[in-house]
């Protein structure tokens, strides 16, 4: 009886031992691919690259991180690649959008090629609080007179289509959608040139570090609101209102915090439903280690990006209890979501 005991408690010591042996084991000399749902100089391709040249070394085994960008259908695409095309053995994985999180629910279903529940989730890099960004020579120069006067706002699908539709549903802005830009950064070079007059649901942290300039007094752009549930307070001492502060009635500040719920979580990273649970957990762990990384930190500090980690299990539970949500409540929000309906 106690031979067996302890042959019993040596195994469960040695159990996480062999585990942990069996993910290095099968990492070690292998390539990872970090798919990355936009395009090359956004915001989310820098916090996907900033990950991508740290999470190796803390991953058992040491991989070489492999990035690649897939941008398309607000990150959908890159999501569905990974789900349902790329090696399902823990070789890849993919950094998105929490739209791509959320777009089954609330958003466009016919540009999901994946179950968003089904995925696993590795973390989120930080949260975000997104503005409304217009040149000053638009048309409106306040969110207040976008209610009576027309802007073209570019959009490359995502926050950038959702958060918008969202102002233009909710709350009655007369801004026109222009679709089809592949990134923040290409909608950023048409705003430049005076192709559309702003951009609204970009980050914050994307603003600052694609364009650092144009939050000074004396840029040719100007912050006209803050799309999110509570606003940042630098923000706030610029005198650059929250969409929240327009909301009239009770039912619309549900709906506007139910959408800009997912800011917090804007840079989630995931896997595939069939990665086994060991390598998964390591991933997992690897990412939490990569963004506390002083070296990282810095870095990302330079770039001008703010780092707020978000453990994956602590994502996979608001992405759940957003899927819990009263189904009435969600018939909302898609139809103010809804493209058809504009």
């Amino acid at each position: 009886m106690r031979l067996r005991a302890l042959t019993a408690c040596l195994a469960l010591v040695a159990a996480p031992a062999l585990a942990q042996d069996s993910v290095e084991q099968f990492y070690r000399g292998k390539n990872v691919t970090l798919v990355i749902g936009s395009g090359v100089g956004g915001g989310y391709d820098f916090y996907g690259r900033l990950v991508g040249r740290y999470i190796g070394k803390y991953i058992p085994g040491k991989p070489n991180i492999v990035v690649a960008n897939m941008a398309g259908a607000g990150g959908n695409t890159a999501v569905g690649h990974v789900y349902s095309v790329a090696p399902k053995d823990g070789t890849y994985m993919v950094a998105s959008s929490s739209g791509s999180l959320l777009d089954a629910l609330i958003g466009d279903k016919s540009i999901v090629r994946h179950e968003p529940l089904r995925l696993q989730f590795i973390g989120s890099a930080n949260s975000e609080v997104s503005l409304c960004i217009l040149r000053k020579d638009a048309p409106a120069q306040s969110f207040a007179e976008t209610l009576t006067k027309e802007v073209l706002i570019g959009s490359s699908g995502g926050t950038t289509r959702d958060l918008p539709t969202t102002l233009i549903r909710v709350l009655g802005s007369k801004m026109k959608l222009i679709s089809g830009y592949p990134g923040t950064r290409e909608v950023m070079l048409a705003m430049e040139k005076g192709e559309v007059h702003g951009i609204c649901g970009i980050g914050y942290t994307s603003t600052i570090s694609q364009r650092p300039d144009w939050l000074k007094p004396e840029s040719p752009m100007r912050a006209i609101l803050q799309e999110a549930i509570k606003g940042l307070p630098e923000l706030d001492r610029m005198g650059v209102p929250g969409a929240m502060d327009f909301a009239k009635t009770d039912e619309q500040k549900t709906i506007l915090e139910i959408i800009y719920s997912q800011l917090l979580f804007t840079r989630p990273f995931m896997m595939a439903p069939e990665v086994p649970a060991d390598r998964v957990e390591a991933i997992r762990k690897a990412f939490m280690q990569a963004l506390a990384d002083p070296e990282l930190i810095a870095e990302g500090a330079k770039m001008h990006l703010v780092i707020d980690a978000m453990p994956g299990a602590e994502l996979e539970r608001r992405i759940r209890a957003l899927y819990a949500t009263a189904p009435e409540t969600i018939d909302n929000v898609r139809r103010v979501l809804s493209m058809q309906a504009q």
